[in-house]
């Protein structure tokens, strides 16, 4: 596993949230260790605690994005632009692929929130069919805005 893309794969495939997955792989790039970025990204996957929002995978891009080029203390608020454009860049072309960056309609509809959405993700395995190309999509981005 050499691309930021396929370590998010494999990080999803290890049982960690799609945010998580996403963050994690970008941390060879980022100024944030590993077990922080987990801790981090982990109420973020399933689009939000499982609120079906925003796309975790997505949400875990955008974090990183924030980490490489965000505003900090004393910096310049032209790195808050940066940053806004790189998060709109990140987010239309994950919505032209997969064509949302809403996870309730990447999931079809799915309620994750309920016994029987959850059997319903995993009865027509939706981890694969989905969530895995949709952290894959991200990890390509990033590969192109992190360098």
């Amino acid at each position: 596993m050499n691309t930021l893309s396929e370590k998010a794969v494999g990080k999803l495939l290890e049982g960690y949230n799609c945010a998580q997955a996403v963050l994690y792989a970008g941390c060879d790039r980022l100024p944030l260790e590993k077990d922080a970025a987990l801790r981090l990204a982990c109420g973020l996957g399933a689009g939000m605690g499982r609120k079906e929002e925003v796309c975790g995978a997505v949400s875990g891009g955008i974090l990183a994005l924030g980490l490489r080029y965000g505003r900090g203390e004393k910096e310049d608020r032209s790195r808050t632009e940066t940053t806004y454009a790189k998060t709109r860049e990140l987010m239309d072309r994950f919505a032209a692929k997969h064509g949302s960056c809403i996870c309730r309609d990447l999931l079809g509809g799915c309620d994750l929130l309920t016994e029987e959405g959850q059997r319903h993700y995993k009865a027509n395995d939706l981890l694969n069919k989905t969530c895995k190309p949709c952290v894959q999509t991200v990890g390509e981005i990033l590969e192109d805005l992190l360098p």
